[in-house]
């Protein structure tokens, strides 16, 4: 059994700018007007937010917002990046250009196409020197990246950075990888107890009960983003806002996620 302290939260998704109209998008369904059409991460110059992919900078919107949450500097924290599929609409436009045209590639483009793009722009724009791991591991992509934090805590660190999320696929691509929409979830995890906040305790397990009192793409959140790649995050957000005591995750071919949730 692992188990943590949910320090911060922090959220963007479309229609959704914070964690805070997520949560007033779960309790009451209501949603802010005229809320941003993307996320601007200020954690970036100026220049290099107006070149940020989507992907990145929502990426980067969530993780500033879980550590100003947690009042946790940002470059002290070691990180974990997960997202399902990484920015496929530069995949998509790498593989039209090579096709049509090689030598036209955007060098730009070009290093924002590496699936650790978004932990490199975030440990550059936090100055951090601490270690930052990228993962990939298609629809069980947030469970193994919630595994990856948890296990770091239980190897010593005092508190780790998980950040998730995924975009919008396009071309050829999204046939093979659909994806719509932006998200970004973060969360900041530690070692330290702290009255007022929620635990969680997580255990890999082979199966979940036969019966289970929710199934995982019933909430409303999740059924907002059902058409997102990183979907599968959403039944914890939904959890932590609604003080459900227990859910169940996909975490691979035969392994589940058994995660329990202490609302102080």
């Amino acid at each position: 059994m692992l188990e943590a302290t949910l320090e911060g939260i922090g959220f963007w998704g479309n229609g959704l700018p914070d964690w805070d109209s997520a949560c007033a998008w779960m309790r009451n369904g209501e949603r802010p007007e005229n809320p941003p059409a993307r996320p601007s991460p200020q954690l970036l110059a100026a220049n290099e937010r107006r070149r940020a992919p989507g992907t990145v900078a929502v990426a980067l919107e969530a993780a500033l917002a879980a550590c100003h949450a947690a009042d946790r500097e940002p470059a002290t924290l070691p990180s974990v990046f997960t997202s399902t599929h990484g920015e496929l609409t530069i995949t998509d436009y790498m593989c039209a250009t090579l096709a049509q045209d090689p030598c036209a590639i955007s060098p730009t483009k070009f290093h924002n196409s590496v699936h650790n793009a978004a932990a490199g722009y975030w440990t550059i724009g936090a100055g951090a020197h601490v270690a930052a791991t990228a993962i990939s591991a298609g629809p069980y992509s947030f469970a193994q990246g919630l595994l990856e934090a948890m296990v770091q805590l239980h190897a010593g660190e005092e508190a780790v950075l998980l950040v998730a999320y995924d975009g919008i696929a396009s071309g050829p691509v999204a046939e093979a990888s659909p994806s719509e929409g932006l998200i970004g979830a973060a969360f900041v995890l530690s070692r330290s107890a702290c009255a007022g906040l929620p635990g969680l305790q997580v255990k890999l397990v082979p199966r979940p009960p036969q019966e289970q009192p929710q199934r995982a793409s019933d909430g409303p959140l999740a059924q907002l983003f059902k058409h997102n790649a990183m979907q599968p995050a959403l039944p914890l957000l939904e959890a932590l806002a609604m003080d459900q005591e227990k859910l169940w995750m996909r975490a691979g071919t035969a392994q589940w996620l058994e995660i329990s949730i202490r609302h102080d």
